[in-house]
Parts: structure tokens; sequence; C-alpha cells
């Protein structure tokens, strides 16, 4: 398909579609656990989940000579439903994935059935500005957007004034921190952590090609429409986790902004989807997804 994107489908064909849209430089396995996806297809859904571009197995690009922009990300989802044949689905984003998904139910609401955001930012705040500001110890404009932890602060700030790390061992267990960083106030199994971590490294074409999602937004950080969430016609959920360390207060913003929005904030969650969130994520998708029928 275009740019050689690669995606994965689970369930049954006949049932309603739920495609997964994961968060900048992330693979679908990494914002979207096997066992959470397992739950979904179990709950009788047919759940897509794919790779973005110059992630996991997905094409890598030249930017250079092939430059893109966040547009072109967002365009690469309604590409994966043309692919599978799938006129509207139930979007599901994580992190920039739910910004991605917001856009998509603003300019193509017949393509969206309902809308759920995990751990995102509300579509036009420019929570890439934020974040920047955050990690250059800049001071926020008021207005902006809650502020990301010290604690989220700190680790990725020492990571851009480190070197990279080089070797397997090195990039798998700089994974590894990150996860006890974004896994907010839940602990992690760090076996289990270590060897999806393994998986991801050892699945991806190009782990340096990650680099392009932040080429995409330097090149235009006000690419996203602003002041158009209130035209969401989808019926939209909207989770957030009480220990969540990258957008904090990021998704009542979202539930503010659209329409008999739902916000359902979960207990000790951060950043990512940890094992002990799964059942009560599922549950919560396959409800909201109950309620339109394709």
């Amino acid at each position: 398909m275009q740019n050689d994107i690669f995606t994965e489908e689970f369930g049954d064909s006949a049932h309603q579609p739920i495609l997964l849209i994961a968060g900048s430089m992330s693979q679908g396995p990494a914002s979207w656990p096997d066992a959470f996806v397992g739950r979904l297809a179990a709950g009788g859904r047919r759940v897509i989940r794919y790779d973005h571009r110059d992630t996991g197995r997905s094409a890598t690009i030249d930017f250079a000579t092939d430059p893109y922009t966040w547009h072109d990300i967002k365009n690469d989802a309604l590409a994966v439903l043309d692919a599978h044949g799938i006129d509207s689905a139930h979007l599901v984003g994580h992190s920039a994935g739910g910004v991605l998904a917001q856009w998509i139910a603003v300019e193509h609401p017949e393509r969206v059935m309902t809308l759920t955001t995990i751990g995102s930012s509300p579509l036009g705040r420019q929570e890439g500005l934020t974040v920047m500001r955050a990690l250059m110890g800049e001071e926020q404009p008021e207005g902006s957007l809650p502020p990301p932890t010290q604690e989220f602060v700190e680790f990725y700030r020492k990571m851009i004034t480190s070197p990279p790390p080089s070797t397997r061992k090195e990039q798998i267990d700089f994974q590894l921190a990150e996860a006890r960083v974004l896994a907010g106030g839940l602990p992690i199994d760090e076996e289990e952590e270590r060897r999806q971590a393994e998986r991801l490294h050892d699945r991806a074409r190009d782990l340096s090609a990650l680099a392009n999602h932040r080429l995409a937004a330097a090149a235009d950080m006000t690419f996203e429409p602003v002041g158009v969430l209130h035209t969401v016609k989808a019926p939209t959920l909207v989770v957030e986790g009480t220990h969540e360390p990258a957008k904090p207060g990021h998704g009542a913003l979202i539930a503010e902004a659209i329409p008999g929005a739902e916000l359902l904030i979960v207990e000790g969650m951060g950043h990512m989807l940890t094992p002990q969130v799964h059942q009560t994520l599922a549950d919560a998708v396959l409800r909201h997804t109950a309620t339109v029928r394709g």
C-alpha cells in the first residue's frame, strides 16, 4: 500500500472495525500491547494495528530527499482504512495518535464511527511546543497546555544532552528506563518489559528513522488546525491516567472542547498501557464502541 505501511488485523472481519493509531515515533505494538488488542478482538471487534511510517516494519524514508509532514502521517491512517476496504471505523488513538484521530474526526467525520483518545492532547493546542519549552527550561506563555511532570522533563532533558544509545543493549536499556517514567503510578514487570523492548528493537527496519517524526514536526510546529474540536460529531471517549507524566490534565481539555465527550480517569495509570489497565481500558473501549453500529 502507499508508503509500504505495515498493518495487522485481529478478530472477525465481519465485526465492527477499530483502528488503533499509535503515538509519535511508536510502532503499533509499542502503543498497543498484544494482550490489550486481544481483549478487543475477543469482545467482538475487528481490530487493526499498524506501524507509522519510519517505525517498525513500515517503510523508512530518506527525509532529506522526500520530506513529509504530520499531515501526511495523518493521511496514512486513512490509507490504512482504504487498504482494508473500510469506509468508517472506530478510531482509538494514543498520545499523538489521539491528536491524529481528532484531526480525522474533524476533517472526515463520515469515516469516524466513534472517537477514543488515550493519554492525548487537544487538537490545535500545540502540545509539542509545550514539551519543547519545558525541556529547554523556558517559561510557558499564558494559555499554554499544562507542562509535563518534572520527572518526565528531567529524563528527556538528559536524553537530548547525552550521546544517543548506540548498541542493542544500550537501546533496550533506554527503553526500559523510559518505561519506568511513563508507567506513572504503576509498577512494571522488568523482565517482560525488557522482552518487549527486545522485540520492538528486532522488528524495526531502522531505529534511526524514528527521528524523521521530529523533523516532520519541526518543519511546521503549528500544523494542527485550531479551534475546531467543537465540530466533532463522533461520540467521544477521553481517557487519562491519574499519574499521566507527559500530558497531565490534557484529557479534561479535550473533553471540554468536544460536545458530549465522556472523560474517564484511570487510577494509577501513566502514559503507557501497562497490564494493570488493559481490562479497564478494553472494557471502556468496547462499551463506547457499542454505542454506534456500523
